[in-house]
Protein backbone atom coordinates (compact mmCIF):
# COMPACT_ATOMS: atom_id res chain seq x y z
CA UNK A 1 0.00 0.00 0.00
CA UNK A 2 0.82 3.66 -0.79
CA UNK A 3 1.88 4.29 3.25
CA UNK A 4 5.00 1.79 2.78
CA UNK A 5 6.58 3.96 0.29
CA UNK A 6 5.60 7.36 1.02
CA UNK A 7 8.12 7.96 3.62
CA UNK A 8 10.60 7.32 0.34
CA UNK A 9 9.04 9.84 -1.35
CA UNK A 10 8.64 12.25 1.43
CA UNK A 11 12.42 11.50 1.79
CA UNK A 12 12.95 12.15 -1.81
CA UNK A 13 11.49 15.50 -1.93
CA UNK A 14 13.68 16.84 0.87
CA UNK A 15 16.55 15.71 -0.88
CA UNK A 16 15.72 17.38 -4.24
CA UNK A 17 14.38 20.64 -2.10
CA UNK A 18 17.79 20.58 -0.67
CA UNK A 19 19.07 20.37 -3.68
CA UNK A 20 17.52 23.59 -4.96
CA UNK A 21 18.04 25.24 -2.02
CA UNK A 22 22.16 24.63 -2.45
CA UNK A 23 22.20 24.98 -6.49
CA UNK A 24 20.05 28.72 -5.82
CA UNK A 25 23.10 29.72 -3.44
CA UNK A 26 25.59 28.52 -5.71
CA UNK A 27 24.16 30.66 -8.69
CA UNK A 28 23.73 33.53 -6.47
CA UNK A 29 27.37 33.47 -5.19
CA UNK A 30 28.70 33.23 -8.83
CA UNK A 31 26.40 36.04 -9.72
CA UNK A 32 27.46 38.09 -7.05
CA UNK A 33 31.52 37.13 -7.24
CA UNK A 34 31.09 38.34 -11.38
CA UNK A 35 29.35 42.05 -10.40
CA UNK A 36 32.80 42.22 -7.84
CA UNK A 37 35.27 41.47 -10.02
CA UNK A 38 33.81 43.70 -12.69
CA UNK A 39 33.50 46.41 -9.85
CA UNK A 40 37.27 45.50 -9.04
CA UNK A 41 36.60 45.28 -5.18
CA UNK A 42 37.33 42.79 -3.00
CA UNK A 43 34.42 40.24 -1.73
CA UNK A 44 34.60 38.00 1.11
CA UNK A 45 36.44 34.63 0.77
CA UNK A 46 34.37 31.55 -0.69
CA UNK A 47 34.95 29.36 2.31
CA UNK A 48 32.93 32.32 4.26
CA UNK A 49 30.28 31.91 1.93
CA UNK A 50 30.21 27.89 1.58
CA UNK A 51 30.20 27.57 5.63
CA UNK A 52 26.90 29.69 5.43
CA UNK A 53 25.34 27.25 3.14
CA UNK A 54 26.11 24.70 6.31
CA UNK A 55 23.63 25.96 7.86
CA UNK A 56 21.41 27.23 5.29
CA UNK A 57 20.05 24.19 3.53
CA UNK A 58 19.14 22.33 7.01
CA UNK A 59 17.19 25.84 8.13
CA UNK A 60 15.12 26.17 5.50
CA UNK A 61 14.53 22.61 5.16
CA UNK A 62 13.27 23.09 8.46
CA UNK A 63 11.02 26.00 7.81
CA UNK A 64 9.51 23.88 4.46
CA UNK A 65 8.43 21.48 7.15
CA UNK A 66 7.24 24.22 9.15
CA UNK A 67 4.82 25.50 6.62
CA UNK A 68 3.42 22.23 5.70
CA UNK A 69 5.42 21.66 2.59
CA UNK A 70 6.32 17.92 3.74
CA UNK A 71 2.26 17.05 4.88
CA UNK A 72 0.95 14.47 2.02
CA UNK A 73 -2.08 16.52 0.40
CA UNK A 74 -2.51 15.01 -2.68
CA UNK A 75 -5.88 17.54 -3.40
CA UNK A 76 -3.78 20.57 -2.53
CA UNK A 77 -3.77 23.38 -5.19
CA UNK A 78 -0.21 24.67 -6.56
CA UNK A 79 -1.39 28.15 -5.42
CA UNK A 80 -1.14 27.13 -1.71
CA UNK A 81 2.20 25.15 -1.95
CA UNK A 82 3.50 27.88 -3.92
CA UNK A 83 2.12 30.33 -0.75
CA UNK A 84 3.96 28.06 1.54
CA UNK A 85 7.21 28.14 -0.42
CA UNK A 86 7.17 32.16 -0.63
CA UNK A 87 6.23 31.90 3.03
CA UNK A 88 9.40 29.70 4.17
CA UNK A 89 11.80 32.42 1.52
CA UNK A 90 10.28 35.34 3.21
CA UNK A 91 10.91 33.98 7.18
CA UNK A 92 14.16 32.50 6.23
CA UNK A 93 15.93 35.55 4.36
CA UNK A 94 14.74 38.26 6.98
CA UNK A 95 15.94 35.76 9.81
CA UNK A 96 19.52 35.08 7.79
CA UNK A 97 19.87 38.67 7.60
CA UNK A 98 18.96 39.33 11.17
CA UNK A 99 21.32 36.68 11.49
CA UNK A 100 24.39 38.45 10.12
CA UNK A 101 23.35 41.54 11.91
CA UNK A 102 23.59 40.02 15.12
CA UNK A 103 27.23 38.42 14.26
CA UNK A 104 28.33 41.60 12.87
CA UNK A 105 28.60 40.03 9.59
CA UNK A 106 28.06 43.23 7.75
CA UNK A 107 30.13 43.10 4.59
CA UNK A 108 28.27 39.96 3.23
CA UNK A 109 26.45 40.67 -0.04
CA UNK A 110 22.63 41.59 0.20
CA UNK A 111 22.80 41.31 -4.12
CA UNK A 112 23.49 37.38 -2.82
CA UNK A 113 20.63 37.27 -0.27
CA UNK A 114 18.34 38.82 -2.50
CA UNK A 115 19.03 36.91 -5.53
CA UNK A 116 19.46 33.41 -3.89
CA UNK A 117 15.52 33.93 -2.39
CA UNK A 118 14.33 35.02 -6.00
CA UNK A 119 16.04 31.61 -7.27
CA UNK A 120 15.19 30.00 -4.78
CA UNK A 121 11.61 29.98 -4.78
CA UNK A 122 11.02 30.32 -8.39
CA UNK A 123 12.93 26.53 -8.70
CA UNK A 124 11.40 25.03 -5.74
CA UNK A 125 7.79 26.24 -7.55
CA UNK A 126 9.70 24.44 -10.67
CA UNK A 127 11.31 21.40 -8.94
CA UNK A 128 7.11 21.00 -7.03
CA UNK A 129 5.53 21.49 -10.10
CA UNK A 130 7.83 18.47 -12.16
CA UNK A 131 7.33 16.00 -9.50
CA UNK A 132 3.24 16.53 -9.26
CA UNK A 133 3.38 16.48 -12.78
CA UNK A 134 5.51 13.01 -12.65
CA UNK A 135 2.95 11.74 -9.57
CA UNK A 136 -0.41 12.77 -11.97
CA UNK A 137 0.45 11.07 -14.70
CA UNK A 138 1.71 7.85 -12.51
CA UNK A 139 -1.62 8.09 -10.43
CA UNK A 140 -3.78 8.59 -13.71
CA UNK A 141 -1.93 5.03 -15.56
CA UNK A 142 -2.66 2.96 -11.99
CA UNK A 143 0.63 3.90 -10.13
CA UNK A 144 0.74 5.73 -6.81
CA UNK A 145 -2.70 4.94 -5.93
CA UNK A 146 -4.15 5.73 -1.71
CA UNK A 147 -7.10 2.88 -0.76
CA UNK A 148 -10.03 4.02 0.85
CA UNK A 149 -12.84 2.14 2.74
CA UNK A 150 -15.80 4.20 2.86
CA UNK A 151 -18.59 3.51 5.86
CA UNK A 152 -22.05 4.92 5.43
CA UNK A 153 -23.87 5.38 2.13
CA UNK A 154 -24.86 8.73 1.89
CA UNK A 155 -25.03 11.96 -0.09
CA UNK A 156 -21.60 12.59 1.32
CA UNK A 157 -20.42 9.38 0.02
CA UNK A 158 -21.45 10.03 -3.26
CA UNK A 159 -20.02 13.38 -3.87
CA UNK A 160 -16.62 11.67 -2.27
CA UNK A 161 -16.71 9.45 -5.15
CA UNK A 162 -17.91 11.50 -7.83
CA UNK A 163 -14.47 13.71 -7.13
CA UNK A 164 -12.43 10.53 -6.90
CA UNK A 165 -14.04 9.60 -10.52
CA UNK A 166 -13.03 13.04 -12.09
CA UNK A 167 -10.12 13.20 -10.76
CA UNK A 168 -7.53 10.17 -11.50
CA UNK A 169 -4.43 12.53 -10.60
CA UNK A 170 -5.33 12.50 -7.08
CA UNK A 171 -4.63 8.69 -7.18
CA UNK A 172 -7.43 7.71 -5.01
CA UNK A 173 -9.10 4.81 -5.22
CA UNK A 174 -12.71 3.62 -3.31
CA UNK A 175 -12.59 -0.03 -2.60
CA UNK A 176 -15.78 -0.24 -1.45
CA UNK A 177 -18.81 1.38 1.49
CA UNK A 178 -19.83 -0.47 4.22
CA UNK A 179 -23.78 0.17 5.31
CA UNK A 180 -26.83 -0.65 7.45
CA UNK A 181 -29.67 0.22 5.12
CA UNK A 182 -28.07 -0.18 1.48
CA UNK A 183 -27.68 -3.62 0.52
CA UNK A 184 -24.71 -5.56 -0.02
CA UNK A 185 -24.07 -5.96 -3.56
CA UNK A 186 -25.16 -2.28 -4.82
CA UNK A 187 -22.71 -0.65 -7.14
CA UNK A 188 -22.67 3.38 -7.47
CA UNK A 189 -20.08 4.64 -10.46
CA UNK A 190 -18.77 1.15 -9.89
CA UNK A 191 -17.84 1.06 -6.01
CA UNK A 192 -19.49 -1.81 -4.40
CA UNK A 193 -21.49 -1.74 -1.09
CA UNK A 194 -19.49 -5.14 0.42
CA UNK A 195 -21.46 -5.44 3.96
CA UNK A 196 -22.76 -3.96 7.18
CA UNK A 197 -20.47 -1.71 9.20
CA UNK A 198 -20.59 -4.39 11.77
CA UNK A 199 -17.89 -6.20 9.28
CA UNK A 200 -15.15 -3.15 9.17
CA UNK A 201 -12.72 -4.66 11.51
CA UNK A 202 -13.03 -7.92 8.66
CA UNK A 203 -13.14 -5.91 5.93
CA UNK A 204 -10.18 -3.78 7.09
CA UNK A 205 -8.10 -7.34 7.81
CA UNK A 206 -9.00 -8.78 4.23
CA UNK A 207 -8.22 -5.08 2.13
CA UNK A 208 -5.62 -3.36 3.86
CA UNK A 209 -6.90 0.19 3.21
CA UNK A 210 -4.55 3.49 3.43
CA UNK A 211 -7.90 5.39 4.79
CA UNK A 212 -10.87 5.27 6.30
CA UNK A 213 -13.21 7.73 5.37
CA UNK A 214 -16.32 8.08 7.70
CA UNK A 215 -19.62 9.01 5.34
CA UNK A 216 -22.49 8.61 7.36
CA UNK A 217 -25.65 10.09 6.77
CA UNK A 218 -26.76 12.87 9.13
CA UNK A 219 -29.54 10.41 10.79
CA UNK A 220 -27.16 7.80 11.58
CA UNK A 221 -24.42 10.19 13.58
CA UNK A 222 -25.93 8.02 17.06
CA UNK A 223 -23.18 5.75 15.09
CA UNK A 224 -20.77 8.01 15.21
CA UNK A 225 -18.60 7.49 18.58
CA UNK A 226 -18.90 3.76 18.26
CA UNK A 227 -17.42 3.98 14.54
CA UNK A 228 -14.72 6.16 15.53
CA UNK A 229 -13.33 3.77 18.22
CA UNK A 230 -13.48 0.70 15.74
CA UNK A 231 -11.40 2.72 13.31
CA UNK A 232 -9.09 4.22 15.84
CA UNK A 233 -8.34 0.30 17.16
CA UNK A 234 -7.18 -0.73 13.23
CA UNK A 235 -5.05 2.02 13.06
CA UNK A 236 -5.74 3.14 9.70
CA UNK A 237 -5.57 6.94 9.31
CA UNK A 238 -8.91 7.85 9.60
CA UNK A 239 -11.32 11.25 8.35
CA UNK A 240 -14.53 12.25 8.54
CA UNK A 241 -16.55 14.08 5.37
CA UNK A 242 -19.50 15.53 7.20
CA UNK A 243 -22.91 14.75 5.41
CA UNK A 244 -23.89 18.75 6.07
CA UNK A 245 -21.94 20.29 3.42
CA UNK A 246 -24.77 22.63 2.32
CA UNK A 247 -24.51 24.01 5.85
CA UNK A 248 -21.19 24.92 6.95
CA UNK A 249 -18.42 25.89 4.85
CA UNK A 250 -15.94 24.71 2.57
CA UNK A 251 -13.09 25.77 5.58
CA UNK A 252 -15.17 26.38 8.70
CA UNK A 253 -14.09 29.19 11.58
CA UNK A 254 -13.54 27.06 14.55
CA UNK A 255 -13.45 28.25 18.35
CA UNK A 256 -12.06 26.28 21.10
CA UNK A 257 -14.40 27.13 24.16
CA UNK A 258 -12.24 25.63 27.33
CA UNK A 259 -11.94 22.10 24.80
CA UNK A 260 -14.87 22.38 23.25
CA UNK A 261 -14.92 22.75 19.48
CA UNK A 262 -17.64 25.10 18.10
CA UNK A 263 -17.98 24.98 14.53
CA UNK A 264 -18.72 28.66 13.17
CA UNK A 265 -21.70 28.19 10.67
CA UNK A 266 -19.94 31.16 8.12
CA UNK A 267 -16.37 31.75 8.31
CA UNK A 268 -16.15 35.32 5.82
CA UNK A 269 -12.14 36.21 5.91
CA UNK A 270 -13.34 39.69 4.94
CA UNK A 271 -15.35 40.65 8.15
CA UNK A 272 -12.09 41.12 9.90
CA UNK A 273 -11.53 44.77 10.17
CA UNK A 274 -7.77 44.29 8.93
CA UNK A 275 -8.64 42.29 5.65
CA UNK A 276 -11.70 44.95 4.54
CA UNK A 277 -9.19 47.86 4.82
CA UNK A 278 -6.64 45.91 2.84
CA UNK A 279 -9.16 45.46 0.16
CA UNK A 280 -10.68 48.71 0.08
CA UNK A 281 -7.46 50.40 -0.04
CA UNK A 282 -6.87 47.98 -2.95
CA UNK A 283 -9.83 48.59 -4.72
CA UNK A 284 -9.61 52.82 -3.91
CA UNK A 285 -5.99 52.70 -5.18
CA UNK A 286 -7.36 50.38 -8.23
CA UNK A 287 -9.72 52.28 -9.14
CA UNK A 288 -8.04 55.01 -9.30
CA UNK A 289 -5.81 53.70 -11.84
CA UNK A 290 -7.80 52.04 -14.02
CA UNK A 291 -9.95 55.41 -14.47
CA UNK A 292 -7.25 57.13 -15.68
CA UNK A 293 -5.70 54.03 -18.29
CA UNK A 294 -9.50 53.62 -19.75
CA UNK A 295 -10.07 56.98 -19.95
CA UNK A 296 -9.72 57.50 -23.38
CA UNK A 297 -11.84 54.31 -23.74
CA UNK A 298 -14.76 55.67 -22.10
CA UNK A 299 -14.55 59.07 -23.66
CA UNK A 300 -15.13 57.36 -26.95
CA UNK A 301 -18.00 55.15 -26.08
CA UNK A 302 -19.44 58.52 -24.41
CA UNK A 303 -19.38 60.48 -28.23
CA UNK A 304 -20.49 57.26 -29.92
CA UNK A 305 -23.43 56.93 -27.66
CA UNK A 306 -24.33 60.66 -27.77
CA UNK A 307 -24.61 60.52 -31.57
CA UNK A 308 -26.12 57.27 -32.85
CA UNK A 309 -29.03 57.68 -29.81
CA UNK A 310 -31.04 59.89 -27.73
CA UNK A 311 -30.72 60.32 -24.26
CA UNK A 312 -28.88 60.05 -21.33
CA UNK A 313 -25.34 58.72 -21.34
CA UNK A 314 -24.84 56.66 -18.22
CA UNK A 315 -27.80 54.64 -17.10
CA UNK A 316 -28.16 54.25 -13.35
CA UNK A 317 -30.20 51.19 -11.97
CA UNK A 318 -30.69 50.09 -8.28
CA UNK A 319 -28.67 47.44 -7.31
CA UNK A 320 -28.27 45.56 -3.80
CA UNK A 321 -24.95 45.52 -2.30
CA UNK A 322 -22.81 45.12 1.26
CA UNK A 323 -25.53 44.11 3.97
CA UNK A 324 -28.96 44.36 1.93
CA UNK A 325 -28.54 47.78 0.95
CA UNK A 326 -29.51 48.96 -2.06
CA UNK A 327 -26.85 51.81 -4.49
CA UNK A 328 -27.43 53.08 -7.76
CA UNK A 329 -25.37 51.30 -9.98
CA UNK A 330 -23.48 52.94 -13.30
CA UNK A 331 -23.31 51.69 -16.90
CA UNK A 332 -23.25 53.54 -20.38
CA UNK A 333 -26.09 53.50 -21.60
CA UNK A 334 -26.74 50.42 -23.89
CA UNK A 335 -30.47 50.44 -24.45
CA UNK A 336 -32.59 52.50 -25.73
CA UNK A 337 -34.77 54.98 -23.18
CA UNK A 338 -37.23 53.19 -21.39
CA UNK A 339 -39.85 53.75 -18.50
CA UNK A 340 -39.21 52.28 -15.33
CA UNK A 341 -41.92 49.66 -15.41
CA UNK A 342 -39.93 48.36 -18.64
CA UNK A 343 -37.09 48.17 -17.07
CA UNK A 344 -38.38 46.07 -14.76
CA UNK A 345 -39.62 43.68 -17.13
CA UNK A 346 -36.35 41.58 -16.90
CA UNK A 347 -32.95 40.63 -18.43
CA UNK A 348 -32.59 41.31 -22.19
CA UNK A 349 -32.19 38.48 -24.24
CA UNK A 350 -31.07 36.99 -27.97
CA UNK A 351 -31.50 39.93 -30.60
CA UNK A 352 -33.87 42.40 -28.23
CA UNK A 353 -34.89 45.27 -29.77
CA UNK A 354 -34.20 47.95 -27.23
CA UNK A 355 -30.45 47.69 -27.09
CA UNK A 356 -29.08 50.09 -29.73
CA UNK A 357 -25.91 49.13 -32.26
CA UNK A 358 -23.83 50.84 -30.11
CA UNK A 359 -25.15 48.97 -27.23
CA UNK A 360 -24.62 45.64 -28.80
CA UNK A 361 -20.66 46.18 -28.68
CA UNK A 362 -20.31 47.36 -25.44
CA UNK A 363 -22.38 45.11 -24.03
CA UNK A 364 -20.18 42.26 -25.44
CA UNK A 365 -17.04 43.80 -24.65
CA UNK A 366 -17.89 44.72 -21.33
CA UNK A 367 -16.98 48.06 -21.75
CA UNK A 368 -20.67 49.56 -20.82
CA UNK A 369 -19.21 48.59 -17.44
CA UNK A 370 -16.49 50.74 -16.98
CA UNK A 371 -18.81 53.54 -15.09
CA UNK A 372 -18.90 50.91 -12.38
CA UNK A 373 -15.16 52.08 -11.54
CA UNK A 374 -16.88 55.03 -10.08
CA UNK A 375 -18.87 52.90 -7.68
CA UNK A 376 -15.57 51.37 -6.57
CA UNK A 377 -14.13 54.98 -5.61
CA UNK A 378 -17.45 55.41 -3.82
CA UNK A 379 -17.17 52.31 -2.05
CA UNK A 380 -20.56 51.14 -3.49
CA UNK A 381 -18.75 48.36 -4.94
CA UNK A 382 -15.48 46.34 -5.27
CA UNK A 383 -12.96 45.40 -8.15
CA UNK A 384 -13.69 42.17 -7.35
CA UNK A 385 -16.52 40.26 -5.61
CA UNK A 386 -20.46 38.72 -6.40
CA UNK A 387 -22.19 40.36 -9.01
CA UNK A 388 -24.72 42.88 -7.79
CA UNK A 389 -28.35 42.03 -8.40
CA UNK A 390 -31.89 44.06 -8.88
CA UNK A 391 -34.51 44.00 -5.66
CA UNK A 392 -36.57 42.29 -7.43
CA UNK A 393 -35.04 38.77 -8.43
CA UNK A 394 -32.77 39.30 -5.32
CA UNK A 395 -36.42 38.66 -3.61
CA UNK A 396 -36.70 36.17 -6.07
CA UNK A 397 -33.67 33.68 -5.76
CA UNK A 398 -33.38 34.36 -2.13
CA UNK A 399 -36.51 31.83 -1.75
CA UNK A 400 -35.09 29.71 -4.62
CA UNK A 401 -31.92 29.13 -3.88
CA UNK A 402 -30.36 27.90 -0.52
CA UNK A 403 -27.32 30.50 0.88
CA UNK A 404 -28.11 33.20 -1.82
CA UNK A 405 -28.13 36.16 0.66
CA UNK A 406 -24.78 35.14 1.94
CA UNK A 407 -23.03 36.89 -0.99
CA UNK A 408 -24.17 40.16 0.18
CA UNK A 409 -21.89 39.98 3.46
CA UNK A 410 -19.33 41.31 0.86
CA UNK A 411 -19.20 44.08 -1.35
CA UNK A 412 -20.64 43.09 -4.74
CA UNK A 413 -17.64 43.38 -7.57
CA UNK A 414 -16.98 44.50 -11.12
CA UNK A 415 -15.87 41.31 -12.16
CA UNK A 416 -15.82 37.79 -9.49
CA UNK A 417 -14.81 34.33 -9.68
CA UNK A 418 -18.39 33.22 -11.41
CA UNK A 419 -17.63 35.64 -14.31
CA UNK A 420 -13.69 34.69 -14.99
CA UNK A 421 -15.03 30.71 -14.66
CA UNK A 422 -17.86 31.52 -17.32
CA UNK A 423 -20.56 32.53 -15.74
CA UNK A 424 -22.44 35.41 -16.74
CA UNK A 425 -25.27 36.71 -18.47
CA UNK A 426 -27.95 33.59 -19.15
CA UNK A 427 -26.24 31.01 -17.09
CA UNK A 428 -27.16 28.36 -14.54
CA UNK A 429 -27.61 31.27 -11.20
CA UNK A 430 -27.29 28.59 -8.73
CA UNK A 431 -23.58 27.15 -10.48
CA UNK A 432 -23.00 31.24 -9.96
CA UNK A 433 -23.86 31.26 -6.36
CA UNK A 434 -21.78 28.24 -6.03
CA UNK A 435 -18.64 30.30 -7.17
CA UNK A 436 -19.78 33.56 -5.08
CA UNK A 437 -19.86 31.14 -2.59
CA UNK A 438 -16.45 29.78 -2.57
CA UNK A 439 -15.12 33.34 -3.10
CA UNK A 440 -16.32 34.69 -0.01
CA UNK A 441 -15.24 31.59 2.31
CA UNK A 442 -12.09 31.46 0.49
CA UNK A 443 -11.19 35.18 -0.08
CA UNK A 444 -7.34 36.37 0.11
CA UNK A 445 -5.77 39.28 -1.93
CA UNK A 446 -3.74 36.57 -3.48
CA UNK A 447 -7.09 35.70 -5.07
CA UNK A 448 -8.04 38.83 -6.05
CA UNK A 449 -5.07 39.61 -7.99
CA UNK A 450 -5.93 36.11 -9.99
CA UNK A 451 -9.38 37.16 -10.85
CA UNK A 452 -8.08 40.32 -12.19
CA UNK A 453 -5.38 39.18 -14.28
CA UNK A 454 -7.68 36.40 -15.26
CA UNK A 455 -10.75 38.96 -16.15
CA UNK A 456 -9.22 40.36 -19.77
CA UNK A 457 -8.92 37.11 -20.84
CA UNK A 458 -11.77 35.04 -19.51
CA UNK A 459 -14.47 38.06 -18.28
CA UNK A 460 -14.41 41.21 -20.70
CA UNK A 461 -15.64 39.05 -23.56
CA UNK A 462 -19.53 37.82 -23.00
CA UNK A 463 -20.87 35.70 -25.46
CA UNK A 464 -24.40 35.44 -23.13
CA UNK A 465 -24.55 39.24 -22.99
CA UNK A 466 -27.31 40.28 -25.87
Amino acid sequence: MIRDSQKYFNRLQVVLDGFVVVVSYLIAWYIMLTKANQREVGVLPAEFYMMALVILVPFFLLLYYACNLYTPMRMQGRRLEGGNILKANAIGGLTFMAGLYVMRQGDTSRLLVGVFLILNVVLTVTERNVVRLVLMNARRIGLNQKYVILVGYSRAAEEYIDRIVQNPQWGYKVLGLLDDNVAAGTFYRNVEVLGLIESLARILKDNHPDEIAITLGLNEYDKLERIVAMCEKSGVHTKFIPDYTNIIPTKPYTEDILGLPVINIRHVPLSNTFNMMVKRVMDFVGSLIAIVLFSPVMLITAVLIKLTSPGPLIFKQERVGLHNKPFQMYKFRSMEVQSKQEERRGWTVKNDPRVTPVGKIIRRTSIDELPQLFNVLKGDMSLVGPRPERPQFVEKFREEIPRYMVKHQVRPGMTGWAQVNGYRGNTSIKKRIEHDLYYIENWTVGLDIKILLMTPFKGFINKNAY
